[in-house]
């Protein structure tokens, strides 16, 4: 099975997300005849004397009649190298939630810049989000140059600039490629219009990504989701904990330790889907059996005993405030989920609300409002088994649910404690 591979697309209105995405999946026949003709029917009833490949992942007929895209799309399409999950995420600074939702389990994300605009204040701003997210790889499309004349001189002086902003942003991983999404240039064919860029295709960049040493397979995490409890007597040996590997290499006879009792013990199985398997690995969903029948139950974690994450109930976190009906403010209680694991949460202060235009630091804020992110201090009301985001996205963040309507209101990553 091909390796699958996350993309998340973020850019400003008009640069082109979705045609870029439609142009992937026409160019790569990835689409059936009825989606092709849907789209080139709905594009003549609009009066566009090209077919509109961006109807491709506006999922709602309101977007597309109003001809713009207000939501995360999420579209799948494979070649025979690898497979995709692309979300076009939008570019307005109202919908900042949206791109949080869309790159938080991304494995790379593609930033759209208008050649004729260079950097905008939403470019440096998806490029913030896609750093605090953890986002290992970056691509920057350069975007409509055509309309620049398939101009080098432009081209470069875009790479030079966004290149200087971020430096502050340490993304270990960023490429630059020039396109015209609308004609195809640089998406999967290389184009015959740039011959002066020695790069590959966006498509091949995607295809030949190295991602297998972005998860952390060191640090063994396993939160317990589920106890398999036995059908009889007969069976008591084969009570189970089944959840997703979030960390390290899980495998028959290593030696665990169960939080929060501290009881230690040994595999003895492990079983997938399909039944027993060798070794376990992010992101795989297994079950585990223990030497020794040990209280373990749902929230709990298996770890190693001399690699353990940090148990604490004082969280130093990003959150991304995520509704439009209320703000975070010091004080207020709120459910979290962690893992597998709910608790009580109180906000203990505020530290500061982050500008993701210009990276200032707002320690004046006494509030976050509807897309703000600012660096928060919570108490949770037991203990939590974090480790910082940087290490591991899974149990380096968590959510926040309001308890009285029990919406979700917020997004958190926790920090190192080296943190600036």
């Amino acid at each position: 099975m091909p390796e699958l591979l996350r993309v998340a697309t973020a850019g400003s209105v008009d640069d082109g997300k979705s045609t870029l995405i439609g142009r992937l999946l026409y160019d790569s026949k990835s689409l059936f005849d009825d989606q092709l003709d849907h789209v080139e029917r709905v594009s003549r009833q609009r009066g566009d004397e090209y077919t509109d490949l961006a109807l491709l992942t506006d999922g709602l007929r309101a977007e597309r009649e109003q001809g713009i895209t207000i939501d995360v799309a999420y579209r799948y399409f494979a070649t025979p190298r690898r497979s995709f999950i692309l979300a076009d995420t939008p570019g307005h600074v109202q919908y900042t939630r949206n791109m949080v939702t869309g790159a938080s389990t991304t494995d790379a994300a593609i930033i759209l810049v208008d050649a004729r605009n260079g950097m905008t204040e939403q470019s440096r701003r998806h490029a913030v989000l896609a750093a605090l997210l953890g986002v290992e790889h970056v691509v920057v499309c350069v975007n409509k140059m055509d309309l620049v004349g398939w101009s080098q001189e432009v081209f470069d002086s875009l790479v030079s600039e966004f290149e200087d902003f971020s430096v502050r942003l340490r993304i270990p991983d960023l490429s630059f490629i020039p396109v015209s999404a609308l004609l195809g240039d640089n998406v999967v064919d290389a184009s015959a219009n740039m011959p002066w860029f020695d790069g590959t295709p966006l498509l091949r960049h995607l295809e030949h990504m190295h991602i297998a040493g972005d998860r952390n397979l060191v640090d063994v995490r396993l939160p317990v989701q589920l106890v398999v409890r036995p059908h009889s007597h007969e069976h008591h040996d084969h009570r189970g904990y089944a959840g997703s590997v979030a960390g390290g290499v899980l495998r028959a006879g290593d030696r665990v330790r169960v939080l929060p009792s501290g009881f230690e013990t040994e595999i003895t199985q492990i079983l997938g889907p399909d039944g027993p398997v060798e070794e376990a690995f992010p992101t795989m969903s297994v079950q585990v059996l223990l030497a020794d029948d040990i209280d373990v139950s749902r929230g709990d974690m298996i770890c190693r005993p001399g690699n353990m994450p940090s148990i604490t109930q004082e969280l130093d976190a990003h959150v991304c405030w995520m509704d439009e009906t209320s703000e975070l403010v010091p004080g207020t209680m709120y459910a979290l989920k962690h893992t597998t694991k709910w608790a009580r949460a109180k906000v203990t202060g505020i530290d500061y609300r982050l500008n993701t235009d210009t990276l200032h630091r707002d320690r004046e804020a006494g509030s976050l409002t509807l897309n703000d992110i600012g660096r928060v201090r919570l108490r949770a009301s037991v203990p939590l088994f974090v480790d910082a985001y940087e290490h591991n996205r899974e149990t380096g963040s968590f959510i926040l649910v309001d308890e009285g309507t029990n919406r979700t209101v917020g997004a958190g990553i926790v920090l190192s404690r080296t943190s600036a």
